[in-house]
């Protein structure tokens, strides 16, 4: 990668209209550059705001691969904060989540930090009388990160101060959020059920690409999906038909049901599968939430909510969200060839309690370690982080249903087999690299 490092015209190059050079997944210098520049310009989520509900409480994640620090300040405000101490750069707030009171303290020296970031407290702060201490960085305590914003208790930040404003970036894409807020009969969310971390030894970009690729299901999922589908129609006639049947049999849908159910593609790389039908379309009634849901909203409204069953939410560059079984999965970028997977679900406030257990029967059977559906995707990008290293051929292939009018397109609704959305993901991967990326000519 020798060549491209550190040049916006040679990033650009390895992106084309219907290929993709394969040192996007495989190249270490890449994926320090997606680090320095994709991550730090886009809008990143960072958490939910129920994750820390009252003052003091705190939930440490990152961002790309920056170490950040969510948490509650004394005005009820969710701040972000860089995960780090500025007097010599130990870790603040401990990996996990927790409650720190009104301040955070530095376990090796004792330094103390406001939850806003803001030094507190320093031992023995005469031993810095005439040192020139306010002039310098460690005077601004721990560092707030570039923009934060809270859209409907989800938190984002963009690492860097200046950059694509957060309306700007989404866009319509947030009405898939605004969906799945929308199905609580109190227009509220809380993360339940904890997180499942799922540790993948491939690029983070392989699962993005995975979300919107509605041509494996019936394929990768054969021996998972199908067996599951094929011991079900063999049960004895009357038998209830189990949770996890409804859940398991639409993964092994036909060609034409994908086709069909189309792909909606938005501007900066998002994007969602499931615009006039889904997997998520077919479940059965939970007795009682119609009926709070028509109280909440009215029928009419009502209806367009529930009706609206949007299969897979991709929000570049790392999230997917899935809307009418309330989980979002976080891909985590660790190095080049290894991506860290936090699946989080969501129980809708004042909604059954059958609702919250069908999300989480979901995690555990697709998403979980454990999972059948999840390991059928694990496999098939493994096999890919090893084969891409093959020097018989230098491009992967994502021409179907391509067509060059689409490139200055937005909010497009076309055939659900389309590769349009992962091409529009690699035109932003593009543009967000080299926002702030000096040009050849510029060095």
């Amino acid at each position: 990668m020798a060549n491209y490092h550190n040049r916006a015209q040679a990033v650009a190059a390895l992106v084309r209209d219907t290929e993709v050079h394969k040192d996007c997944y495989i190249d270490d210098e890449i994926f320090d550059l997606e680090m320095a520049h994709l991550f730090a310009n886009t809008w990143v989520y960072v958490g939910h705001a129920s994750q820390v509900p009252k003052v003091g409480d705190f939930y440490t994640t990152t961002v790309g691969t920056q170490p950040v620090v969510m948490a509650r300040h004394t005005d009820q405000s969710v701040r972000v904060l860089y995960n780090r101490c500025p007097h010599k750069g130990v870790q603040v707030a401990p990996d996990g989540c927790g409650n720190t009171g009104k301040f955070f303290r530095c376990p090796y020296h004792a330094w103390t930090f406001r939850t806003d970031g803001k030094l507190l407290s320093i031992p023995l702060k005469k031993g810095y009388d005439n040192t020139g201490l306010e002039s310098c960085e460690a005077s601004h305590g721990m560092v707030p990160v570039g923009a934060v914003q809270v859209y409907r208790d989800f938190v984002f930040c963009r690492l860097n101060p200046e950059g694509i404003g957060f309306d700007e970036f989404f866009g319509e894409s947030l009405s898939t959020l605004d969906n799945m807020v929308d199905r609580s009969p109190e227009g509220k969310l809380e993360v339940a059920g904890g997180v499942m971390r799922y540790m993948h030894h491939c690029n983070w970009k392989m699962l993005v690409d995975n979300q919107t690729d509605t041509c494996h299901p019936m394929v990768a999922h054969e021996s998972s999906a199908g067996t599951a589908v094929q011991v079900w129609n063999n049960a004895p006639p009357g038998t209830p038909k189990p949770m996890a049947v409804e859940l398991f049999a639409p993964f092994v849908s036909p060609y034409e049901f994908f086709e069909n159910m189309g792909i909606r593609v938005w501007d900066n790389g998002h994007g969602h599968t499931g615009v006039s039908d889904s997997i998520h379309a077919d479940y059965s009634a939970v007795p009682g939430y119609m009926e709070q849901m028509v109280a909440a909203y009215g029928e009419e409204r009502a209806k367009a909510i529930l009706g609206d069953v949007r299969h897979n939410t991709v929000y570049f560059p790392n999230i997917m969200v899935k809307g009418p079984i309330q989980t979002l999965r976080l891909f985590k970028p660790i190095a080049a060839d290894k991506t860290l997977v936090e699946s989080w679900t969501f129980r809708l406030v004042g909604a059954p309690d059958l609702l919250l257990e069908r999300t989480l029967m979901y995690n555990r059977l697709i998403n979980a370690p454990t999972s059948v559906v999840g390991h059928d995707d694990l496999e098939m990008y493994e096999r890919a982080q090893t084969a891409l290293h093959s020097r018989g051929s230098q491009w992967i292939n994502v021409a179907r249903l391509y067509d060059p009018a689409e490139v200055n397109q937005t909010n497009v609704i076309t055939n659900g087999t389309n590769e349009m959305q992962m091409r529009s993901q690699m035109r932003a991967w593009v543009k967000f690299m080299t926002a702030t990326m000096p040009t050849e000519a510029a060095q």
